[in-house]
């Protein structure tokens, strides 16, 4: 099983906003997750106008021995406008743009995507059980 939990933060002048939502899938090969703009393909959906987050920007795919990966996708665009870091525990990387992780049995941690113009990321949470 993999539980996603995702937390779209804004910080403005005003304060920081926030929303969270949750998803999960079950550890079958083939089981996916997505993460972007596009309600229509996406379980965890950004703010339609957050345009440094791609229609579809992470996706969480379980492979065939039931091991989960991410890969943060290609968008339409050459550069990206954000960037994607993970954490798991102590353990913190930059995910290239296009760039596939697998993700350990047992563990979680966090993949935040930040803004490269404004102060607003996404954050997802993830837990991959045992």
């Amino acid at each position: 099983m993999l539980e996603l939990t995702m937390a779209s933060v804004s910080r403005e002048e005003a304060g920081a906003t926030a929303g969270m939502v949750m998803a999960e899938a079950p550890s079958e090969p083939g089981a996916v997750l997505r993460v972007g703009r596009d309600a229509a393909v996406c379980r965890l959906v950004t703010p339609e106008d957050w345009l440094f987050v791609s229609r579809v920007h992470l996706e969480f795919l379980c492979g065939p021995d039931g091991i989960w990966q991410v890969t943060w996708l290609r968008g339409s665009q050459p550069d990206p406008s954000s960037e994607v870091r993970l954490t798991i525990g102590d353990y913190a990387q930059t995910l290239p743009y296009g760039g596939t992780v697998r993700l350990p049995h047992g563990t979680g941690g966090e993949l935040v995507v930040q803004d490269r113009t404004a102060p607003r990321s996404v954050n997802v949470g993830f837990y991959h059980e045992a």
